[in-house]
Parts: structure tokens; C-alpha cells; sequence
């Protein structure tokens, strides 16, 4: 393969239906990249979710990008909060195509086209509730948002006041 270059991806799967049951039919498809941003990502989302008569949206990424969309619902859910969750997890199947990098090597095969499985996920997040017995489903979680930071601030604190104590 050193002799060979990667010259072209596409997306065989493109296109395909999303893996979710009844679906708002102005649901909105986050596609994460490996180069997008999360703040932009997240901005556009929380935007959508606090608009009215939107209630769904979902988010899919494959390769690489899979742990920056679980970043993102993560953040979704607890800046709106009962937000209801379905995960799917599935393969991808890309086609990578190869050229040699020089005329020098006579190979017979100029070209070499290689098809990929990578794994891909799609998150659906819901205003209403969703079918608990459906694969993947979590409940929304209830928690206080200022309790977490005031306990994040006090474990802080006495992290530093023990480790002051031991230089001493």
C-alpha cells in the first residue's frame, strides 16, 4: 500500500433511512464530522430544541466523528433536560478508492477500489416521550444542574487544601 494513494471516499450507505419509528416529519439530522465543531453543533441544536413546535432531533456520525456526537448529546441533554434517548449502533460501509502514486511500477492494477465496514450511530433525543421497550431506549435523567456544580467546586477546594497539606 505504500505505493498507493488514497484519492477518493464514498459513502455506499448515503441516503439510507434513518432506524427510528415514528418519526416527527420535521425532525432535524445532525450529521457529525470528524472536523466539525462542537460548540457549533450544539449551538444549532439547543437553537432548534427551544423553538417551538420541534420536539425531535437526531444525531449521526460514523468513524471517528462517533465519540464527537455522544459529546453532544451529552451536552444537549443536560442543557434542555428530560430529553427521552434512543441509540442505534450499526456498521457503515464506505468505498475507498487507491492510485498508484508513480508511473515507474507496472502493476496491472492501476486502481484498487477497497470497501470498508466502520461503525456508525444514531442518536434520537425527544421532547415526548418514546417507546421504553423500544433497543436503545434511556429514560431522561433528573438532575439538579446547580448541586452538580457546587459539589464539583467543594471537591475541587479540598483537592487543593490536601494537596497543600501534603508540600508542607
Amino acid at each position: 500500500m505504500e505505493n498507493f494513494r488514497r484519492v477518493q471516499i464514498m459513502d455506499v450507505d448515503d441516503g439510507t433511512l434513518l432506524p427510528f419509528k415514528n418519526l416527527h416529519p420535521h425532525v432535524a439530522q445532525m450529521r457529525v464530522k470528524e472536523g466539525s465543531k462542537i460548540r457549533n453543533l450544539v449551538g444549532y441544536a439547543l437553537s432548534y430544541m427551544g423553538s417551538e413546535g420541534t420536539g425531535q432531533i437526531v444525531f449521526s456520525a460514523y468513524g471517528r466523528a462517533v465519540t464527537k456526537a455522544i459529546t453532544c448529546v451529552e451536552i444537549l441533554k443536560r442543557q434542555v433536560g428530560g430529553l427521552h434517548q434512543i441509540t442505534k449502533v450499526q456498521y457503515k460501509v464506505l468505498q475507498e478508492v487507491w492510485q498508484q502514486k508513480g508511473t515507474e511500477i507496472n502493476n496491472p492494477a492501476p486502481c484498487l477500489t477497497v470497501h470498508k465496514n466502520v461503525p456508525s450511530i444514531c442518536i434520537l433525543l425527544s421532547k415526548d416521550p418514546l417507546d421504553p421497550q423500544e433497543n436503545g431506549y434511556q429514560a431522561p435523567q433528573s438532575f439538579c444542574k446547580r448541586e452538580t456544580q457546587d459539589e464539583a467546586i467543594s471537591m475541587k477546594r479540598k483537592a487543593n487544601e490536601s494537596i497543600g497539606e501534603g508540600e508542607g
